[in-house]
């Protein structure tokens, strides 16, 4: 098909649109760069193993989704990191969005595994001596990504840490992971959102201290019904079990047990974050805690889907090689991959814990009249925390404090 350009003279479509445009959608993505960068290493003795390609398209598509995934990080971060402390519903609902679509993008590199698993062993093992000493390993953006989000140095495998002995020699690279390590990660940034949660001021709400004498009273409901079981057998038991919950609940009020388990790494978030999580978690049906508890969500789903995709690739390792050999770059190839599948690289472990601190619903104090506007208007109006106390007969309860 063709049309008459106005100086008179047929014209193709095609021509007529670079002539409306000035640039052809090649050109605007750059394929001849993207296109031509597949260089198949097994060619250089003139015998092309035909799986190669299929492993380096898959791993420069990984490459560009992880570059998307630290675009969209950073824009977050910022979010957090602006001079206002506070996120109106408009900043909150554009960190949903780059969010969820980090998550999304995740949910993609999962399943991508599979494609390379159409590769047997046999094809890997055509071309795989040429690929030494590449490794994933040596992923920066991966690093980056890690060190974003919040991994930090001393949480790592020991192979894990070493740096320099991989980037050593590029200056740029080194630098970037200094900068990463050294800039507010998504979760010292989160913590320090979570620490300003409405209703957890003393003289305010008093949240905390509200939810501690909810949990001092159902654990004596429990102890009061404990006793009166008619086996000694059982009443053992289950006061055994009691004790060791008291111990579990003992360990969130008392700051000095939760700052010990944060040293020993089984813990990452501040005392003063956990607390706004936990609230959050209980009020999330609550207007203003509807968005947070959102994101609280989103950042589980981020930590479960690098733990699923780190599963999916360790599997495929061991199909591909086995669980013997080393790894290409030097390291101990399946075992060093499994061990990472740890609690130590999830970011947001708290979160995922926070259900060991739940409590039945009768037992969540109930919001003051003075709470209950706070959480109920949009956060770009904000509520002065005052005086909460509230004599009301709506925010009155016999587990009222």
């Amino acid at each position: 098909m063709s049309c008459v350009h106005a100086g008179g003279g047929d014209l193709e479509d095609g021509e007529v649109l670079a002539a409306q445009t000035g640039m052809m959608y090649g050109e605007y993505l750059q394929l001849d760069k993207v296109l031509s960068a597949q260089r198949l290493v097994s060619a250089q003795d003139n015998r092309p193993v035909h799986d190669e390609h299929l492993f380096i398209i898959t791993h420069q598509a990984y490459e560009l989704w992880f570059k998307q995934i630290i675009y969209e990080l950073d824009s977050v971060r910022a979010k957090f990191n602006s001079q206002d402390l506070t996120l109106d519903e408009s900043q909150s609902l554009e960190i949903l969005r780059r969010m969820n679509r980090i998550v999304l993008i995740l949910k993609l590199l999962v399943d991508q595994v599979m494609i390379l698993e159409t590769m047997t062993p046999l094809d890997f093992m055509d071309f795989r001596n040429y690929l030494s000493p590449a490794s994933g390993f040596q992923s920066l953006q991966f690093r980056l990504l890690e060190n974003k989000l919040g991994v930090r140095q001393e949480h790592r495998v020991k192979y894990n840490q070493q740096y320099s002995r991989v980037f050593g020699d590029d200056d740029e690279a080194m630098r970037a992971i200094e900068r990463s390590e050294q800039e507010p990660s998504l979760s010292q940034l989160v913590q320090q959102w979570l620490e300003r949660t409405p209703g957890l001021e003393v003289e305010g709400f008093n949240f905390w201290g509200k939810y501690r004498h909810a949990v001092q009273q159902l654990l004596r409901e429990q102890h009061e019904t404990i006793l009166a079981e008619t086996s000694e057998a059982m009443r053992r038991h289950k006061l055994t079990d009691l004790d060791k919950k008291k111990e579990v609940f003992d360990s969130i009020f008392d700051p000095s047990v939760h700052a010990a388990l944060v040293s020993r790494g089984e813990r990452r978030f501040s005392h003063r974050a956990m607390q706004g999580a936990i609230m959050i978690t209980f009020y999330r049906d609550e207007p203003r805690f509807s968005q947070p508890h959102q994101l609280l969500m989103l950042l589980m789903d981020i930590d479960s889907l690098i733990t699923k995709w780190r599963y999916n690739h360790l599997i495929m390792v061991q199909r591909m090689i086995g669980s013997a050999q080393l790894g290409t770059g030097g390291s101990s190839g399946y075992q060093y991959l499994r061990s990472t599948l740890s609690d130590r690289y999830k970011v947001f472990l708290d979160l995922f814990n926070l259900s060991t601190f739940l409590i039945p619903r009768d037992f969540i104090p109930p919001l003051s009249r003075h709470m209950k506007s706070t959480l109920s208007i949009s956060q770009d109006t904000g509520a002065q925390n005052g005086d909460d106390s509230d004599p009301s007969p709506d925010a009155v309860s016999d587990r009222s404090v």
